[in-house]
């Protein structure tokens, strides 16, 4: 079989998961195949520079990285750097790229996201979710739907970290019992729409204010309309909450779920550990150590399942925990989903 040619990316946003999907193209050895021409990103060129080479959370940049006039040099290799705050600012045809991978977050509804199909992008890749189904050709899981592209698809989405780590788990136990309710409650690693000290912020929710170094702070969440678009068979049967956590990265879903059918913790435990070497290799993992969040660090699974935590409250209430790098594992789908476009 030939190998696919080489394709044109270009990064929109290089916020925490732009330089994320830039690192992890290099990490994996794939930046030649597919390869980043472009980014787009308001900061100046020394400070892009300067976060994709230093890292807090996952280390230096395993290469070299500096500013050169008019672009940003990775390995050896130039790409050009544009610092536009709309879409139309940038001359996309000019680069002749195969597909944008919107990293900004920015971009939601489709009349905002066919500003860049305006402004001459021939395809897009969100890195969150559309608001709504229709605001977009294709919600996307790799591994779970990704088969089900045609390839006349123009704008694409690789759903939320969140989504990409419980859809399996879920899409297993349905199978397998039965899922007749289910409630998902996502622990989630700080982000950057928190302010470090407490502050006026352009939340509507006056919690969202509240410094994210100090508190457990519930937040919204859409996880469970992400199941739902993925999981159309249990529309109705999941709710969702999530709570954000003083930690830089590495969040869980600690997923309740009652079964229509009886099973016993071994039981699952068996189901998801079959399916991270058979059904979703490279995307579900499986551990019985007994794990802190930090031990999931640059993992590269949408979601690692803490058999430790398995429980069954009598024969039908089962209690799952999920462990994901909310950064890294969500950058490699995305790579993965890229590559099979």
């Amino acid at each position: 079989m030939s190998p696919k040619p080489q394709r044109r990316l270009a990064i929109n946003g290089f916020g925490r998961i732009g330089r994320c999907f830039l690192r992890a193209l290099h990490e994996t050895g794939k930046a030649d195949q597919l390869q980043v021409v472009l980014i787009n990103e308001p900061a100046e060129a020394e400070s892009i520079a300067y976060l994709a080479r230093f890292d807090s959370t996952h280390g230096r940049f395993p290469g070299t990285v500096r500013s050169v006039s008019g672009g940003l040099e990775v390995n050896g290799r130039c790409i050009a750097l544009t610092h536009a705050k709309a879409p139309e600012e940038v001359d996309w045809r000019h680069y002749d790229i195969d597909l944008l991978v919107e990293c900004s977050g920015r971009y939601t509804r489709r009349a905002q996201i066919e500003r860049f199909l305006a402004a001459g992008c021939p395809r897009l890749l969100l890195s969150q979710p559309a608001q709504g189904a229709s605001d977009v050709d294709a919600t996307v899981v790799f591994g779970l739907n990704h088969d089900q592209l045609t390839g006349r698809e123009r704008i694409l989405s690789s759903a939320s970290c969140t989504t990409n780590a419980i859809v399996p788990v879920l899409k297993l136990l349905h199978d397998a019992y039965g899922v007749e309710h289910a409630l998902l409650t996502t622990l989630h690693s700080l982000m950057n729409d928190q302010p470090v000290l407490d502050g006026y912020h352009h939340h509507t929710d006056l919690r969202c204010m509240r410094s994210a170094m100090q508190s457990l702070i519930p937040v919204s969440t859409g996880l469970a309309r992400g199941v739902a678009r993925l999981l159309p068979e249990l529309t109705g049967r999941v709710e969702a909450k999530a709570i954000r956590v003083p930690v830089i990265n590495v969040s869980a879903v600690d997923l309740v779920a009652s079964l229509a059918k009886p099973a016993t913790a071994e039981e699952i435990n068996t189901l998801l550990k079959e399916a991270a070497i058979g059904r979703f290799p490279g995307l579900l993992a499986y551990s019985d150590d007994p794990h802190a969040s930090v031990d999931f660090i640059h993992n590269p699974h949408s979601a690692i399942v803490d058999g430790c935590q398995t429980r069954m409250s009598g024969a039908r209430l089962a209690n799952v925990m999920v462990w994901f790098d909310n950064e890294w594992g969500y950058v490699n789908r995305m790579i993965d989903l890229v590559e099979s476009l």
